[in-house]
């Protein structure tokens, strides 16, 4: 299983409207290569992880209660 490595919120999906919701909190999986050419490795709205574009998400620091749900989805 890929490892994820934060959350972060989408603030732009106007190139994927089909693959990222505006306001949506997503998981990122850990990717330094993806990370040097400024993109992200995102699970996305089909539940498979794909590279976008960092500048679309933003950093999220989230309640302890909000990361044990997202672990549960896992």
């Amino acid at each position: 299983m890929k490892r994820v490595t934060e959350y972060r919120l989408c603030i732009d999906n106007k190139k994927y409207p089909s693959s990222l919701e505006f306001g949506k909190i997503y998981r990122v999986i850990d990717d330094e290569k993806a990370v040097k050419h400024n993109m992200l490795r995102v699970i996305d709205e089909s539940g498979e992880d794909y590279l976008y574009p960092e500048a679309f998400f933003v950093p999220i620091k989230l309640p302890q209660i909000a990361l044990d749900a997202f672990i549960a989805l896992q």
